[in-house]
């Protein structure tokens, strides 16, 4: 298995920027977490490496950047949230919804997911106040809808691609993304050449899958334009949940709300909405003080 790996581009007279990103083993965790269909998994697959893409432009140790997507579809509502570091997680409000495909070898995602809402993205860059962009969905297939968001949004028009592949048993075979972005005065050419480059790959998925090594596959993307990697980091799947934060939640809660919760065990379980992970509290954990969370 291939690591999941974020690598950057730019053609040496600075006119482009190409972003890629290989995440399989990552989707392949918040699928299994979430036991999603093959329709889900795609659609939570796609929006989790947007994410990533997105927020590898982070600079600061907490800064963080989550995508919101919701269409109205059976799916329900997408969330991702990835960081500086590169990793991320994600949820999916329906995950065991799915589909019929419409065309063969071809998830249908934008049905899913739906079309009749928004694409918000909210970047929390330690300010007093988040910077929120929101914009109308375009088709649901969510490479549309995030290369919309940037021209609408921030002006900068680009080029989106992100791609899952799942298996029959419900394995993800190869996830990944790619966005291309052009800076004031690009070339036509230019561009003309990226286009051409990145038609003949045909599906990026299938691309990473049979290509080990992730600058091969940005090789042929540039293929024809002298570039340089300016940039490389490790992605991973993490959440930000923990038995000490979710114990600051509930310790926050009235005695009132909290009396509803316990079980027959004398106990309080909760599940984290981002990854399905399991904690069970105690009136003796409870009492206990707990320690100072980093937000």
């Amino acid at each position: 298995m291939h690591k999941d790996i974020l690598i950057k581009a730019m053609d040496l007279d600075n006119q482009v920027r190409v972003i890629l990103a290989r995440t399989t083993d990552l989707v392949n965790e918040a699928a299994r977490r979430h036991k999603t269909s093959a329709t889900a998994a795609a659609a939570l697959g796609r929006v989790i490496t947007a994410a990533l893409i997105m927020g590898s432009d982070l600079k600061g140790e907490k800064d963080m950047l989550t995508i919101r997507i919701d269409g109205k579809g059976p799916g329900g509502a997408l969330i991702a949230s990835a960081d500086a570091h590169g990793t991320a997680r994600a949820l999916i409000s329906n995950p065991q919804a799915d589909v019929p495909s419409s065309q063969k070898g071809k998830l249908a995602v934008g049905e899913l997911v739906g079309r009749e809402g928004f694409v918000e993205v909210i970047k929390d860059l330690g300010l007093k106040q988040p910077f929120v962009g929101k914009v109308e969905l375009v088709s649901g297939e969510i490479a549309e809808d995030i290369a919309h968001y940037y021209l609408k949004s921030e002006q900068t028009p680009s080029l989106a691609a992100l791609g899952v592949m799942v298996a029959p048993d419900l394995q993800v075979i190869s996830a990944g993304g790619l966005l291309v972005q052009a800076m004031p005065g690009a070339s036509d050419d230019l561009l003309l050449r990226l286009e051409e480059n990145i038609a003949k790959i045909g599906k990026l998925s299938i691309a990473l899958e049979k290509t080990p090594v992730l600058e091969d596959v940005m090789a042929r993307i540039m293929e024809g334009i002298d570039h340089q990697i300016v940039g490389q980091q490790d992605l991973h799947f993490k959440c930000s949940c923990s038995f000490a934060r979710l114990k600051n939640i509930l310790g926050s809660l009235a005695e009132t709300e909290m009396d509803k919760m316990w079980n027959e065990d004398g106990q309080i379980e909760i599940v984290c909405n981002f990854c399905n992970e399991v904690y069970h509290y105690t009136r003796e954990d409870i009492r206990k003080k707990a320690p100072d969370i980093e937000a």
